[in-house]
């Protein structure tokens, strides 16, 4: 668990600090990273947890294993299922087409083309996908201390 409360706290402040002063894309682009990197650290810990406790035989080597054996063990849980789908296009995220929008300025916004759909990545949709994951941290909390 200090792992992912290491990469929030890393992931917070470039969200709260670094992009406010500097409003650039490539701090976007380093926030959505941090934030693959911890879901990535949240996910292999529920997964260890869930073969510790007989709910998995073995756990899968790859992402996409990984993925799959979550949203089946977490099917009714509808931030899990948000986040892993938002885990998707970050898996990807270097490899996306992106356009810079706005960059030094209030409205900055990086588009990335993603499953034959544009997300916008602003300011406002940072704060809900940071609202999500605050969310997720909290429910990987509760079921990697539940006995």
């Amino acid at each position: 668990m200090e792992e992912i409360i290491q990469e929030k706290i890393s992931a917070d402040h470039l969200l709260y600090v670094s992009l406010k002063y500097t409003k650039t894309c490539d701090v976007i682009m380093n926030l959505l990273i941090r934030w693959r990197k911890m879901i990535d650290t949240c996910i292999d810990h529920l997964l260890l947890k869930a073969k510790k406790e007989g709910k998995l035989n073995t756990i899968p080597d790859n992402a996409i294993g990984k993925i799959r054996e979550i949203k089946i063990l977490f099917k009714d849980d509808k931030n899990f299922i948000d986040t892993i789908d938002f885990f998707m296009m970050l898996r990807k995220i270097e490899e996306l087409k992106t356009e810079r929008i706005g960059e030094f300025r209030k409205n900055v916004a990086l588009k990335i083309q993603f499953r034959g759909e544009e997300v916008n990545v602003n300011l406002e949709q940072l704060k809900i996908y940071a609202e999500m994951l605050e969310k997720f941290i909290n429910s990987t909390k509760e079921e990697l201390f539940k006995k």
